[in-house]
């Protein structure tokens, strides 16, 4: 089994990585930069989306588990005092007598980003939002092809269903389970009158649906993508739809989805 771990950098996590690598080779665990199998994520959210995003390239092929040392961790299945028991369950997973890990793979957006200066893809793990610079996002909003919406207004998100907890919620968004391939829409503070009109809710698209948003003027805007932003004043469109490909996360016990949502914004 190979493994690598990336911790958030603060010192709760920096030691807890260090613990991980001196007790890894006790149960046969190798550490590879290069080629993991699993990738450990110690800090918070931010810290799995920075790992998903350094290992973009080898989603296919690796699976992620989270251990918590922050305020919220969605993505975190361990404790920051569990880091043996994880080590031990990752390195006799082999065993007979040791219960199979479950994988569970959740949906993925893939976003195709046409600007007059080039086009590139990305696929995203929690969500991607359009943000003006310097005044109200006006944007052209189709749906497979066919115009849905003249949007007026602060932004527009876009989120997996792993992510709908994140930003998607607090924008009143609904929460919806990884295991729905889906995308869903949310704005950012529209304005509606008898220009600019818009539903005013979110909206949930399936997995062969599509959604483009076209820049409807010469506009300064920010694109961010899970955690990192990109200034763009060339924006043409963005093509929103689920990713074939999926992230796979290792769960070495049970942990439903409704259990972390219910941890998370209920206690």
């Amino acid at each position: 089994m190979r493994y690598y771990v990336l911790d958030r950098g603060d010192q709760l996590s920096v030691d807890l990585s260090e613990t991980f690598h001196k007790l890894a080779p006790q149960y046969g665990l190798q550490l590879d930069a290069e080629n993991p199998d699993i990738v450990v994520s110690i800090g918070g959210d931010g810290t799995m989306l920075h790992a998903f995003h350094t290992f973009i390239d080898r989603i296919p092929s690796i699976a992620f588990v989270g251990v918590h040392t922050g305020h919220l961790g969605f993505y975190a299945d361990w404790k920051s005092d569990e880091i043996p028991e994880l080590v031990r369950l990752m390195g006799n997973q082999g065993e007979m007598d040791q219960i199979q890990p479950r994988i569970v793979r959740y949906p993925l957006i893939e976003l195709e980003i046409v600007k007059k200066s080039g086009t590139s893809s990305i696929i995203c793990l929690n969500e991607f939002t359009l943000k003006s610079v310097d005044g109200t996002v006006m944007a052209e909003v189709d749906i497979n092809d066919q115009v849905f919406e003249m949007f007026r207004g602060d932004g527009i998100c876009v989120s997996t269903p792993s992510g709908s907890t994140a930003y998607n919620k607090s924008l009143g968004g609904a929460i919806i389970h990884p295991t729905i391939e889906a995308l869903q829409i949310s704005e950012i503070a529209s304005i509606n009158n008898r220009v600019f009109r818009t539903m005013g809710s979110s909206l949930v698209l399936p997995a062969h649906h599509h959604c483009d948003i076209y820049s409807r003027k010469e506009q300064n805007l920010m694109l961010t993508i899970d955690h990192v932003s990109m200034p763009v004043d060339d924006l043409i469109s963005v093509r929103c739809q689920v990713a074939k490909q999926k992230v796979s996360f290792v769960r070495y016990r049970p942990f439903p989805f409704w259990t972390r949502v219910r941890n998370a914004f209920l206690g």
